[in-house]
């Protein structure tokens, strides 16, 4: 679990996502005088788990969660829980499927963290790991980014991801790195137990980390840009994954 200071989960469509899970929630602040439909569902899931719901002045509630846009509610959470490696493991059993996991080393960019949930709980994605340090964590930026695939996608934080790495594949999870020399993505079968490696925004994957690869994937370009933002490179690396694991018939 962690332990860090309780965060805020804002936006309408993270809050009802967060309400109907099983996620602590501390106390419940809607914005006085707003009257919508969305608010107003968020009203009744709060009620029906018997929380205290605050209404106050948007002035209040634009400091509270420093000026982010929080569409008229914000609800006080306890921290984030983190999974276990064990955790992601159980998770693709019981959809009785191989692992399929990401692995994002020292991430920096919240947005992209939330960004790559989102896409993870859309492809079917068991698990994500990243490391303690030097890396984003599960803030309320990542909730609201990832529109209440935080609620669906288990994170495990780890102190040492290259030992992570190795525990992996003793644990027969084949690892596929991103680089700029490697085998074209959409040649890449992702039948089986994988994880996929993304590098940091700038520096990309460590050298210790991705000599723990057994092969490197790269996204051929033929434009200007000579790479990608790392939540885009990451959705399609991910939706890759998906199209060999789940072949049209």
């Amino acid at each position: 679990m962690n332990n860090e200071t309780p965060e805020f989960v804002i936006g309408r469509h993270p809050a009802v996502a967060a309400l109907k899970s099983d996620q602590e929630i501390n106390k419940v602040f809607i914005q006085k005088g707003l009257r919508t439909d969305a608010i107003a569902q968020i009203i009744k899931l709060a009620k029906e788990r018997h929380l205290v719901i605050s209404n106050v002045p948007k002035t209040k509630l634009d400091q509270m969660v420093d000026h982010q846009n929080h569409q008229g509610v914000a609800l006080a959470v306890a921290a984030y829980h983190y999974a276990t490696i064990d955790d992601l493991f159980a998770n693709a059993q019981a959809h009785d499927e191989e692992p399929f996991l990401l692995i994002l080393d020292e991430l920096a960019d919240p947005h992209n963290l939330g960004s790559i949930m989102r896409t993870a709980d859309a492809a079917g994605v068991h698990g994500i790991i990243i490391p303690k340090r030097r890396a984003v964590g599960l803030t309320s930026v990542v909730a609201k980014t990832s529109a209440g695939a935080i609620e669906r996608v288990p994170v495990a934080r780890v102190t040492n991801l290259v030992q992570t790495a190795k525990e992996l594949k003793a644990r027969g999870v084949w690892l596929f790195g991103t680089d700029m020399q490697g085998t074209d993505y959409r040649r890449w079968d992702a039948q089986g137990a994988v994880a996929v490696v993304i590098g940091n925004e700038g520096k990309g994957i460590s050298p210790l980390l991705k000599k723990t690869c057994d092969e490197m994937l790269t996204i051929p370009m033929v434009g200007q840009v000579q790479s990608l933002n790392a939540s885009v490179a990451a959705s399609l690396l991910i939706y890759q994954g998906f199209s060999s694991r789940h072949p049209l018939k």
